[in-house]
């Protein structure tokens, strides 16, 4: 669930009236993130703390302490006088061994830059002003200088923690962890370009009810989905998935279809290729996928299969033997790209499919289903799913999870670097191999989803890509890391 400031700044009095300390909780949510940025940086740098005179800017300098232990250096830079600070900000300020007080930044070439808003909390409101105002710009011109990553404690200072509206400076957040609960701000389509990555540290003893029913999913949420394996299992028990995929000129879509299908758990994966396809298909992709000619997608028989996925690099010749298997195939279908684009010719099958679908469509394959008409991200897929009894799985920076009588479900993984070409065909076959093996569509969904994007992000962090170079089929290549991240509760 995810709440406002007001009933989250309620639950954490109602925490101190049953005995938490600030002092407690404070202690926790610096070791959260302090863990949360760790996920994303195995190795030291210098960090930079702008610190507010909160609780806000305590939380920020028992990060820095435990930075300080990894032996990170870090530099502190105070929005106010020590004096002004509260108490326990202060305390901390002052037992922090080893961290620099500075005024201005220096020159720092050579390591990583890590910056942390610790600035406002989500009791704050109104654009910020004076030294807070000035602080988030200095903030904002390191990183986009310096290639700083920045980590926002709870909230990037100047964004609304409920409404989500930016009224005047706002941190830019590569990471936000946020402490109790998500906020409704943070979630809203405004806050995306400066929330950035969502991660949340649970605080014990603080318990909130009458929230907004919308989840998020994080590792926590959704690691029982995917459970250790049991030791007498084989390749029939997770399924067996059909994939119909790529056409001349675009049989790349084929092949990361396919292969991200087998990485993601697929016991059987079959492609099926027209004649002119066929050959060079079978002699590309990975030997684990089972390439089959068919001479018309009419051919497919899905009596054997336990899902198929449909659309990724097929071209537009062939929208009606793709409406046809859309609306009249029993098994569950991945339904994407040209199939998608098919289907927007007549989205009234969508109510007569005999059997689930997932629909995953990007802004404009949406558009094309359903015109926007103005209406926020979230109001956009519960109005599709509310006249179509399908999953969707609305890709974007915040990607959503819509399905008919159930809360939509946010996505919290994923970065910059997902924003090339073949990341939709990965998220197609990591989703089919998820519901070959037993998933409904709306949890094949969330864990596809996530599990996308935090392969994405050990790319990166851990492996040898930046934004710039990560390819599809390096998010492939990172799958299985992906899955023993989420079954450790990574994030």
């Amino acid at each position: 669930m995810i709440f406002t400031a007001f009933q989250m700044k309620a639950a954490e009095d109602e925490a101190f009236r049953n005995g938490a300390t600030p002092e407690g909780l404070m202690e926790v949510a610096g070791e959260g993130i302090a863990r949360c940025i760790g996920e994303f940086f195995s190795e030291p740098g210098t960090a930079v703390l702008f610190c507010g005179k909160g609780h806000n800017g305590g939380d920020g300098l028992v990060v820095a302490k435990h930075l300080l232990t990894w032996g990170w250096r870090v530099l502190v830079r105070l929005s106010s006088p020590e004096s002004e600070m509260a108490e326990l900000s202060l305390l901390h300020l002052r037992s922090l061994q080893g961290g620099e007080i500075v005024s201005s930044i220096p020159s720092i070439s050579g390591q990583q830059l890590l910056l942390i808003d610790g600035l406002l909390g989500i009791g704050s409101v109104g654009a910020p002003r004076g030294a807070i105002q000035d602080l988030i710009t200095e903030m904002n011109a390191l990183r986009k200088k310096s290639g700083g990553f920045t980590v926002a404690v709870d909230l990037p200072s100047g964004l609304d923690a409920s409404t989500g509206e930016i009224p005047g400076e706002c941190v830019q957040a590569d990471l936000t962890v946020t402490l109790g609960a998500v906020k409704t701000g943070l979630v809203a389509d405004t806050a995306t370009p400066v929330v950035g990555r969502l991660a949340l540290v649970e605080l014990p003893g603080v318990t909130i009810a009458g929230g907004d029913p919308a989840s998020i999913s994080t590792s926590e949420a959704l690691r029982s989905l995917l459970p250790t394996r049991n030791f007498d299992s084989y390749k029939g028990t997770y399924g067996h998935i059909g994939i119909l995929a790529g056409s001349s000129g675009f049989l790349g879509a084929a092949r990361l279809c396919s292969s991200a299908a087998v990485h993601a758990g697929g016991g059987l994966v079959t492609l099926y290729a027209l004649p002119d396809c066929h050959d060079l298909l079978a002699a590309t992709c990975i030997p684990e996928v089972m390439v089959q000619r068919i001479d018309s997608y009419a051919d497919i028989s899905t009596e054997k299969l336990n899902v198929l996925a449909l659309g990724p690099g097929l071209g537009p010749e062939y929208h009606e033997e793709l409406r046809r298997l859309v609306r009249e195939t029993r098994i569950p279908c991945v339904v994407d790209a040209d199939a998608l684009n098919a289907v927007a010719a007549d989205t009234s099958l969508l109510a007569q499919c005999v059997g689930p679908r997932l629909l995953t469509p990007h802004p404009g394959e949406m558009e094309r289903l359903c015109p926007r008409a103005g209406r926020t991200r979230r109001e956009w897929a519960l109005e599709f799913t509310r006249n179509y009894p399908v999953t969707l799985l609305l890709k974007g920076s915040r990607t959503i999870i819509a399905e008919q009588g159930m809360p939509p479900d946010f996505n919290s993984t994923g970065n910059p670097g997902m924003g090339s070409g073949g990341m939709g065909d990965v998220l197609t076959g990591v989703c089919a191999a998820l519901i070959g093996s037993g998933h409904s569509c709306r949890d094949a969904a969330m864990l596809g989803a996530w599990i996308c994007g935090r392969a994405a992000e050990i790319a990166i962090f851990h492996g040898t890509d930046s934004q710039e170079s990560l390819s599809a089929s390096s998010v492939i290549a990172h799958l299985g890391l992906a899955c023993s991240s989420l079954r450790a509760g990574d994030l």
